[in-house]
């Protein structure tokens, strides 16, 4: 439950956030290499990228990030399967409640 309220919130964030313009450097960022100076980052920008996806610039999302669209997708199949999951484990449980 706790990781379906994580991916679920952190869809929510991204979506709320204000998407900002490829190439802007004033932004907040949780990535360790980022905060230590380091320039180079694999996942950088895939935050950002599913930002843009979420408010509908799919230009800009690609812009950001080539992966954003993927792991957007990813991260929306993950949370349908934890949702299955639940509602599996409480039918379960509902069932051996009356048992």
């Amino acid at each position: 439950m706790k990781e379906l309220i994580f991916w679920a919130l952190a869809l929510v964030m991204l979506g709320v956030a204000t998407p900002i313009e490829h190439g802007d450097i004033h932004h907040f960022s949780l990535c360790p290499l980022a905060n230590m100076g380091i320039d180079w980052c694999p996942g950088c920008g895939l935050g950002r990228s599913i930002t843009q996806l979420l408010h509908g610039n799919f230009a800009e999302s690609r812009e950001h990030h080539w992966f954003g669209l993927p792991a957007l997708l990813i991260i929306v199949y993950r949370i349908v399967e934890l949702i299955l999951l639940n509602i599996k484990a409480f039918k379960i449980k509902k069932e051996k409640r009356y048992v």
